[in-house]
């Protein structure tokens, strides 16, 4: 066995924004704000201590240090995604992050340096900044609680980001696993019905020749209109119609005018979309179980009806229905319309089988009531489907 260790990644490779695509109105308006509040600080304090002092001058000189902060922010921020305090390498970049307050501290002081000779003048302010070799180490002190502020605000900024990142992250997979489970249910059901179909083309060879050669073509084109459809796991119903009406023919060649069907789908419902393959399990189960005992005839009839936000699909036999005292036992199909169903709409669906009002079982179906976007026709009603039920 191969086991491929990966190199110890440094953190700041990940995805931190770039300098370029930092929020720079943002920043701009934390230092005003940041500013404001410095400047009001300053002149409270000296109205406490009973000292006059200009507004003007002290908005001057907290103005000049937040300009100089705000040029060097770039400095600062550069250092904070390139060396993170908080990564494999925390003490190399500990030692960094103490050396590069010191280099931008001098510089930051330079600047106020420069920013009051060139501002003061301007104003008609004549105030010296005093011995400036004195003002590197007092202006250090002030530079290193704001740096590190700084350096906190930037990785609070990106943890928050890279927090969003990982849920939206999170969801997607979510949704991409949910979406491979309904897949996985969907094709279930494919070679499901195949093999069933195969089944009753099998008995029938030895009763039936003809029939058994009807039931291979129709099932031949069944199969091609399946491979037609797309891989979407909701499609309109009507196109859910044709899917059934050529399963419908494929049984119709076997049970031939035992077969009844009708179908009462609401003009309005043709659009509504509906998981793919969800009416055949239903109608397959219905033909298995809902033969009548006396005539061997299987009556089927499905419905089609919005209520309120939901649709009602239903589908009915007038067979033997269902034992009370029986254990009703889902097989494959309706096993896996019951799970889709639950991927699909979570609590916002029911499914249940049970004895229908004179005789007979009815399954049923409720579905959140959406609308297709695209036109489709009406479906075209199969033979067994022109013999309108009494």
């Amino acid at each position: 066995m191969v086991v491929i260790v990966e190199p110890l990644v440094e953190s700041s490779q990940r995805n931190y924004v770039p300098l370029r695509r930092v929020n720079w109105r943002g920043v701009l308006l934390g230092f005003v704000i940041l500013t404001s509040c410095l400047i009001v600080y300053r002149q409270l304090d000296f109205v406490a201590n009973g000292e006059y002092r200009s507004p003007l001058l002290t908005s001057l000189e907290e103005s000049a240090g937040a300009l100089a902060g705000l040029l060097v922010f770039p400095l600062i921020y550069l250092t904070a995604i390139r060396f993170p305090v908080v990564s494999p390498f925390r003490w190399r970049n500990l030692l960094i992050h103490l050396a590069a307050v010191c280099v931008i501290s001098i510089i930051h002081t330079t600047l106020i340096a420069g920013l009051r000779a060139v501002l003061f003048p301007l104003a008609g302010v004549h105030q010296g900044y005093g011995i400036l070799l004195w003002r590197y180490p007092m202006e250090f002190a002030h530079l290193f609680i704001f740096y590190w502020l700084g350096i906190g605000l930037i990785y609070l900024f990106h943890e928050i980001r890279f927090a969003r990142e990982r849920e939206i992250r999170q969801s997607k997979l979510e949704a991409s696993l949910a979406e491979a489970q309904l897949q996985n249910l969907r094709l279930q059901l494919e070679p499901h019905f195949l093999f069933n179909a195969l089944n009753a083309i099998s008995a029938a060879i030895y009763e039936d020749p003809r029939a058994a050669d009807e039931m291979i073509g129709r099932l031949g084109e069944l199969l091609r209109q399946l491979l037609k459809q797309d891989r979407s796991q909701e499609i309109p119903l009507a196109r859910e119609v044709e899917l059934l009406q050529l399963y419908i023919r494929v049984m119709e060649a076997r049970l031939e005018h035992r077969l009844k069907l009708s179908l009462e789908i609401e003009e309005q419902a043709q659009r509504v979309l509906v998981p793919q393959l969800i009416l055949q399990p239903l109608v397959e189960n219905a033909i298995r179980h809902g033969m009548d005992p006396v005539t061997f005839e299987v009556k089927i009839a499905i419905e089609a009806r919005r209520e309120n936000d939901f649709l009602r699909l239903s589908v009915r036999d007038w067979g033997p229905g269902i034992e009370p005292s029986a254990v009703i036992k889902y097989g494959i199909g309706l096993n896996n319309t019951m799970k889709r169903l639950e991927s699909l709409y979570g609590n916002r669906q029911t499914f249940k089988i049970q004895n229908a009002a004179g005789g007979g079982a009815i399954a049923e179906i409720r579905i959140p009531y959406r609308i297709s976007s695209e036109d489709v026709p009406a479906p075209k009603k199969t033979e067994a489907a022109e013999h309108a039920m009494a």
